[in-house]
């Protein structure tokens, strides 16, 4: 592997939910352990299975792990993290504030922006040369901050009493009142972050254009302040001998060629390493041994398909959506699982049953007008163009609240404005208009990835909140979009994700929020999986098996209805290859399967 040469004393895995980071990094402490040096694992991962993979419990302490001489490990849980955070902020107010002003400040410190606060507070200590990290030559982290974090960090105005004073409304603030440590031990940490010399960002993608296309903008943010000692790893890569006599296989491997050759240009410049995908589970000390070895051999996998277990699929979800006549269809779930594909296969076939249906988007990186090519009757699409709320927003709130600002404070709001929480309030405007459609027709949007549709909500209920106040008092009826969102007979919210440990986690927290919204989730969808395919690949045939207790974990803890949703052979573009993804694959003929 490149990015292990010459590898400085700290490293960091970045890429979304389900890449491969927390295995990747777990691979390269044992590799580095096993030459000689002494490593620290460190895992922010919230569906770590450090402990798992070394048969030891670690939790929120340094951890020998006997097995390999030389690794000690410490799991840092975000959720846990952020609790204490917030305790540690909210604790003190308590009984001396209104409990309505507390709730607020609860509120606010509920977003994803607070977590990631809150772990960058666990491991500044790690990033200096304290006595707790001072005998290890390495210590590798399977998180990253974002680039936002580390600019917020790094504005004097956060320091100040620009927080106290009260004098900026915006959505990422607040959570910087909870920062303890000393300035200097921060700025240490951030320092120690853009120091080529110490610190080198491992960025961490599947063969995957979207994915791609999101490593590529996380590349930029980061190196634009400072953070340029980067390499490029592109995990489970379907090796071509997989593909002999298997469409699947074939079609796979070929999607993910066209996605390498397209690289996006940003990404051409760095060291890259390919990781072949593997016919084994990431758990245990021989298979992690394994993981960057492409001799690796397929091991013998027997597996039913669990179509003749009669999994539901998406048509039947459609039975029971169509049956309203109408109503508010939300899809959710993290970016890159295929929310905006998952909205255009229900609208379509909604609209072919004859029922009036308003597709919108609100999902930066969503191509409506690619995946659905053609024009069809009863169905209307419109995209809610995010950049241009949030320019429009951002102009507002700088002309008013940042007028009044001194130099350092209307920084720190520039910077606050060009959070993820931003684009979510800037968007609310016009999703809330289409809200209004529902009461005549279905609305289908797929709204943007898991922690920025959690601060929509929280936007969401900021409105609600302020229309129950002023109008409580006036004897009308009124209806706010918190409400329509809580009413299960006018929306249904569809969390959308994969058969993987990751994203199965990622989307029953987002349940989780949901509910703590008043929200309750209709149904889940199973987004590409092999295991409602046939396919004679050994290796798909493995992924296919271990989808199954992922599946199983669905449908028996987490959903109260949900459907499988095939892994076509080729992009689902076009109204053919939409309706079929609503159709049991065993009804159809895989020669002519999209």
């Amino acid at each position: 592997m490149n990015f292990l040469d010459r590898p400085p004393r700290f490293l960091f895995f970045t890429g979304k939910g389900g890449v491969g980071k927390t295995s990747i990094a777990c691979a390269t402490a044992i590799c580095l352990a096993d030459a000689g040096s002494k490593v620290l694992l460190v895992s922010t991962d919230p569906a770590s299975n450090v402990g798992q993979v070394f048969g030891v419990t670690i939790g929120n302490r340094i951890t020998e792990i006997a097995a390999v001489p030389g690794l000690a490990a410490l799991e840092i849980d975000p959720q846990a993290a952020a609790q204490a955070y917030r305790d540690r902020i909210v604790g003190p107010v308590r009984g001396l504030l209104p409990e309505t002003v507390v709730k607020g400040i609860e509120e606010q410190l509920s977003g994803a922006c607070t977590t990631e606060i809150a772990a960058f507070d666990e491991f500044t200590v790690l990033l200096t040369d304290s006595t707790l990290t001072a005998g290890y030559d390495h210590i590798v982290f399977d998180t990253a901050p974002t680039g936002h974090t580390i600019r917020l960090l790094q504005l004097p105005g956060a320091w100040s009493g620009f927080l106290e004073a009260g004098k900026g409304d915006a959505s990422c603030l607040g959570p910087l009142a909870g920062l303890e440590k000393q300035r200097e031990q921060y700025k240490a940490a951030v320092d120690a972050l853009a120091d080529a010399q110490r610190t080198r960002l491992i960025l961490v993608a599947r063969a995957q254009q979207a994915t791609l296309r999101e490593v590529a903008r996380t590349h930029e943010e980061l190196a634009a302040i400072g953070l340029t000692q980067q390499h490029l790893v592109i995990n489970g890569i379907l090796p071509q001998s997989e593909t002999e006599s298997d469409p699947l296989a074939t079609a796979i491997h070929e999607r993910e060629q066209v996605a390498l050759h397209a690289i996006p240009s940003g990404l051409q410049a760095l060291p890259r390493d390919c990781v072949m995908l593997k016919p084994f589970n990431m758990v245990g000390l021989p298979a992690l041994r394994h993981l960057f070895d492409d001799t690796a051999t397929t091991t013998e996998v027997t597996i039913d398909s669990p179509l003749e277990l009669d999994e539901p699929n998406l048509s039947e979800l459609v039975d029971e959506i169509a049956k309203d006549r109408h109503g508010l269809i939300l899809l959710m779930g993290k970016g890159g699982v295929g929310k905006t594909t998952l909205a255009a296969a229900i609208a379509v076939e909604l609209a072919r049953r004859g029922l009036p249906v308003h597709l919108s988007t609100s999902d930066p990186a969503a191509h409506l007008e690619d995946t659905l090519n053609e024009a069809l009757d009863n169905l209307t699409v419109s995209r809610i163009d995010p950049q241009l709320e949030t320019e429009r927003y951002r102009r507002h709130v700088l002309e008013t609240k940042g007028s009044k600002l001194d130099e350092q404070g209307r920084a720190l709001l520039e910077e606050d404005l060009r959070s993820p929480c931003t684009e979510e309030i800037a968007v609310f405007q016009a999703f809330s208009a289409i809200i209004g459609e529902s009461g005549t027709k279905f609305v289908v949007m797929d709204t943007a990835p898991t922690g920025h549709t959690l601060l929509l909500l929280d936007a969401t209920g900021a409105y609600h909140r302020e229309i129950s106040r002023q109008m409580d008092t006036s004897g009308l009826h009124y209806s706010t979009p918190l409400m329509r969102l809580q009413d299960p007979k006018h929306t249904k919210v569809l969390i959308v994700t994969l058969a993987e440990t990751t994203p199965v986690l990622e989307a029953a927290n987002l349940q989780a929020d949901l509910k703590r919204a008043g929200i309750e989730a209709w149904a889940w969808i199973i987004n590409s999986s092999v295991a409602a395919t046939k396919t004679e690949s050994p290796l798909l045939q493995q992924r296919a098996a271990n989808e199954l207790r992922e599946i199983n974990a669905v449908a028996s803890r987490h959903a109260r209805r949900y459907a499988v949703v095939p892994l076509l052979r080729h992009e689902p573009i076009g109204l053919a290859c939409l309706l079929a993804l609503s159709k049991p694959l065993i009804n159809q003929d895989p020669e002519r399967l999209c």
